[in-house]
C-alpha cells in the first residue's frame, strides 16, 4: 500500500499543485474540489485495477491519503 500512498500523493500534487503528507485533509480542507476528486479516483482505479464501489465514495473515506489506502483495503 505504500506504493499507492506515494502514487496518490503525486496525483494530488499534479491536481492541486501542492505537496501534501499522508494525513493532510484533501476534501474537508477544500484542497480538492469535486472535479479533482473524480480525477483522483479515476487515477487510483486505473493504477490499482480496482473499481471503487459507489457506496464507499464519500468525503470521510477519501479525505486523506492514509484514509484512502484504508478504504481501498475494503475492496
Amino acid at each position: 500500500m505504500d506504493e499507492i500512498k506515494v502514487f496518490t500523493q503525486n496525483e494530488v500534487m499534479n491536481l492541486a499543485f501542492v505537496k501534501v503528507d499522508f494525513d493532510t485533509s484533501l476534501i474537508k480542507s477544500k484542497l480538492l474540489n469535486s472535479i479533482t476528486v473524480v480525477e483522483l479516483l479515476v487515477s487510483i482505479e486505473e493504477k490499482t485495477g480496482k473499481k471503487i464501489p459507489q457506496y464507499l465514495i464519500n468525503e470521510d473515506n477519501f479525505d486523506t491519503i492514509n484514509i484512502i489506502t484504508e478504504t481501498l483495503k475494503k475492496i
